[in-house]
């Protein structure tokens, strides 16, 4: 796994997790929180990513934690992470499309979130299927 994989994995897992705190105990301003923060729509709108965005954490730090300990299961790990962060962006750009809001400092963070894994997915996956052709 290289060094700047795995730093985006650290600042990406973390930031979730820091960002739900905040969440939860509503420490953003509403003038920096998204349109309609106070909608309860959009609120449980934004809720819903919760479970996805904490196994996304889940899987990103256990692939650190299986790469450092040289255990092959590390490589299934970062990629499931990597396409669930790809997912997460994903949904969060599209419903911000669909709602004509194009507000970057929401837009910004989410466009790292769908784009960054696109850089690393190719690779893991062209190494996972060379190593179950290998037989090792």
């Amino acid at each position: 796994m290289s060094k700047k994989l795995r730093f985006l994995l650290l600042l990406t897992d973390i930031s979730f997790i820091v960002y739900w705190l905040v969440t939860y105990f509503h420490l953003i301003p509403p003038e920096y929180a998204y349109q309609d923060y106070t909608n309860e729509l959009l609120v449980a709108w934004n809720w819903s990513f919760f479970p996805l965005d904490l196994l996304i954490s889940l899987t990103g730090l256990l692939s650190l934690y299986h790469y450092r300990k040289s255990s092959a299961l590390w490589r299934p790990l970062v990629l499931i992470s990597l396409v669930l962060t790809s997912v997460s962006g994903l949904q969060a750009i599209s419903f911000w499309v669909y709602k004509g809001d194009y507000d970057l400092t929401w837009w910004i963070p989410n466009l790292f979130l769908l784009i960054y894994p696109m850089f690393f997915i190719p690779r893991l996956v062209s190494r996972l299927s060379s190593y179950g052709n290998n037989g090792r």
